[in-house]
């Protein structure tokens, strides 16, 4: 399991990262660009709740909630790039 998390934290780090940057560059950017930023936060908050609940969980029921996790952050990831491209 550890090794499934180690990739995982660092697609998580690497959002965050994104995430920073783009927030930087939204207060010159337009309407549309900041509706999709804030349709992403709102799954960022979703994804940040998943990984609580991953950490809670035991290793088994983990697994299922960690792959929920994981299409979420590539929904993040796609919205993120899309604000970038806006931008």
């Amino acid at each position: 399991m550890a090794e499934k998390q180690q990739p995982f934290s660092a697609e998580i780090d690497a959002l965050r990262t994104l995430r920073d940057e783009l927030r930087v560059q939204l207060n010159l950017a337009g309407k549309e660009a900041r509706e999709v930023f804030d349709s992403a936060e709102k799954a960022w908050a979703k994804l940040e709740g998943r990984l609580k609940l991953v950490e809670r969980e035991s290793r088994k029921e983990a697994e299922g909630v960690g792959e929920a996790a994981r299409a979420l952050a590539k929904e993040i990831r796609n919205a993120y790039r899309r604000v970038r491209e806006l931008i």
